[in-house]
């Protein structure tokens, strides 16, 4: 008995060790484009990957990296605040407490979080560029006044103004309000079509629900507001492993670290401006950035 469990563990092992990492990401642009990156990357140290980029939204794929169906892909900081229900803590809207709360909360659960990009991908409001610069507006400061005195029409989605953590919360910091009827409320999150209407004055918009490093921002010619008190969550963007799987493959950390530090805003952006804008692929984007770069050859 004791050398036919021998043997049998000697033919386990080998399958065990060979077993392709699976590499995945939401179906956004950005995720597709990290997503790329992680799966290239992997492949460059020798790392046996299966790829399943786009599996879904946020809880599909973090479901799948919990259950042990995925390995490894890109995720936001801020989505820690509803992963662990604290959509209220104000650790979330501050950077580098936001990625320790998580990193502590998912190390619980075997969950690994690498080096992050220093890029804050969270909502935020762009406006026409030829309004903002007329009125010389720059931040949500200069936005809730021109807000209170009725000359914006925003164009949003419908999670975006209802969502607490949205528009309600750049409202109560910010002391503005804007009625239902200087909203153009849509039903799906798709930021292109929000920033494209603000930036040619579609149907009278001139505010747009934007994302932090959309491509679009690169493109067209928006002013995004800063958020100097800080209203909204931070989202940036990380890899998040399985601890057993970065056990098996250590060097992942110190490579992955590599290039989400590389990963600005501003890079994020013109890179994210070659898929949405340029039709490019995003894996085409990705290994070209990471070759430049010298990140893989």
């Amino acid at each position: 008995m004791a050398m036919s469990g021998v043997a049998t563990l000697t033919r386990i092992l080998p399958a065990w060790a060979d077993r392709p990492l699976v590499v995945a990401s939401k179906s956004d642009t950005e995720g597709a484009l990290t997503g790329a990156m992680i799966a290239l990357v992997l492949q460059h140290l020798g790392v046996p990957v299966t790829r399943k980029l786009g599996l879904g939204p946020t809880l599909i794929v973090r479901n799948a990296l919990l259950s042990g169906e995925v390995d490894i892909y890109p995720e936001y900081t801020g989505n820690g605040a509803f992963f662990t229900g604290t959509e209220t803590d104000p650790a979330w809207k501050l950077a580098l407490n936001a990625y320790d709360t998580i990193r502590r909360k998912d190390a619980e659960r075997g969950i690994v979080w690498l080096e992050k990009a220093p890029a804050n991908n969270t909502w935020l409001i762009a406006l026409n560029g030829a309004f903002a610069r007329t009125r010389r507006l720059a931040t949500m400061v200069d936005f809730a006044r021109v807000a209170n005195e009725g000359f914006i029409l925003l164009a949003a989605s419908t999670e975006f103004v209802e969502s607490p953590a949205a528009l309600p919360s750049f409202e109560a910091a910010y002391r503005f309000s804007l009625p239902l009827d200087r909203i153009i409320s849509l039903p799906g999150g798709d930021t292109a079509v929000t920033a494209r209407a603000a930036a040619q004055g579609i149907s009278g918009v001139n505010a747009g629900m934007v994302y932090g490093t959309d491509g679009a921002l690169s493109a067209l010619d928006l002013i995004v507001m800063s958020d100097p008190l800080g209203a909204q969550i931070v989202y940036e963007v990380a890899p998040v492993i399985r601890a057993s799987a970065l056990q098996r493959f250590p060097s992942i950390r110190p490579a992955l670290g590599r290039v989400f530090a590389s990963l600005d805003a501003p890079t994020l952006r013109r890179l994210n401006a070659r898929i949405t804008v340029d039709g490019e692929v995003a894996d085409v984007v990705a290994r070209r950035y990471l070759i430049e770069r010298g990140l893989i050859e």
